[in-house]
């Protein structure tokens, strides 16, 4: 019945602010929906930003939230520009489990307390001869 997820959403402070951030740290792309609501791409999906009470279908708070992104650079790589940009590392690089198996992941802060890990799929092991 269900085949992927379109969009999540973060709650925070300021969406212009967590936009900026983003951008900075990870070089997502900000996109603009709805009536000047903004949000990130990620791939074919998006993370909306909201701000307190925006949304009152929801028992949102700022700072809850936890999201994994998936990417294709070395890790080392990753924590060198978050270092590099000021962003302190919270844990990691550490082996976790995703998804579709292990993965290696590092975490960190966004300004508003939410908790983004970025993973890595960890390379599969060569097939011996």
């Amino acid at each position: 019945m269900i085949t992927a997820i379109d969009h999540l959403v973060l709650t925070v402070r300021s969406p212009q602010a967590s936009v900026e951030f983003f951008a900075r740290a990870l070089g997502l792309d900000p996109i603009q929906f709805g009536a000047g609501r903004l949000a990130l791409r990620v791939g074919n999906q998006k993370i909306n930003l909201q701000t307190l009470g925006q949304e009152v279908r929801n028992h949102a708070c700022i700072g809850s939230g936890d999201l994994c992104l998936l990417t294709d650079t070395p890790l080392a790589n990753v924590v060198a520009r978050l270092t590099s940009e000021g962003i302190a590392i919270v844990e990691g690089p550490v082996q976790k489990s995703g998804a579709r198996g292990p993965i290696t992941s590092v975490y960190f802060n966004d300004p508003d307390g939410n908790l983004i890990e970025i993973s890595r799929y960890n390379d599969p092991a060569p097939t011996p001869l």
